[in-house]
């Protein structure tokens, strides 16, 4: 029986776009950013910093290596931050119905550019910290130091909440995530072309 569930952030519940960052940088003369960043794979030089691992003027200038154009601060953090779309009024409202059913965590690969952008941008929106109010607790991987699929960033959370993994699953649009988060025991679903809000009926679980 679950009774705790691990959201992933991106494209399950905020809406992003790799294709964003792609586009934007290539419109500040970096081409072919889609080589060093997908949702299918990255270059360690980024798995770093989602890991917290290397202080942002570090990444600027490591993404500044891989142009021929002289990129400024804001254009590189203006591109970087193109991949965030929203978060949809109705995810917020789903998410309060299924809290009163289920212990809700949430677990992001993100990083300190990213967070610094979509968390005052979503309070600005709803009027709250939805990260701190609506989850239990929400894990992003710049600050635990650990990121998805590493087993050892599922290992954490669940020692850190006490969770048995076979009462908790976790929800991720990246199968290698889903994969990664099975090898430790957690029941895990790959979303994939749907809407979270398809899994759930009146707060409650409706697994396919």
């Amino acid at each position: 029986m679950i009774k705790n569930i691990i959201f992933d952030l991106g494209g399950v519940i905020y809406d992003i776009d790799y294709y964003r960052i792609v586009e934007t940088f290539a419109q500040f003369g970096l081409a072919d950013f889609d080589k060093k960043y997908t949702q299918e794979k990255q270059t360690e030089m980024i798995d770093k910093f989602e890991e917290g691992k290397i202080p942002v003027a570090e990444f600027r200038n490591y993404i500044r290596s891989l142009s021929s154009v002289e990129l400024t601060d804001n254009q590189i953090d203006t591109a970087w931050n193109a991949i965030l779309i929203d978060i949809p009024a109705h995810r917020v409202k789903l998410l309060e119905e299924v809290k009163k059913n289920y212990s809700i965590f949430l677990f992001s690969n993100t990083n300190e550019l990213n967070y610094n952008q979509f968390v005052p941008a979503m309070k600005k929106k709803f009027g709250f910290d939805i990260f701190t109010t609506l989850f239990e607790k929400s894990f992003f991987s710049h600050h635990i130091g650990l990121r998805k699929p590493n087993r050892e960033s599922f290992e954490y959370i669940i020692k850190n909440q006490n969770l048995d993994p076979t009462e908790t699953l976790f929800i991720d649009d990246t199968i290698r995530h889903v994969e990664g988060a099975k090898q430790v025991g957690l029941v895990a679903y790959h979303l994939e072309n749907m809407d979270i809000s398809s899994l759930f009926d009146k707060g409650l679980l409706r697994l396919p």
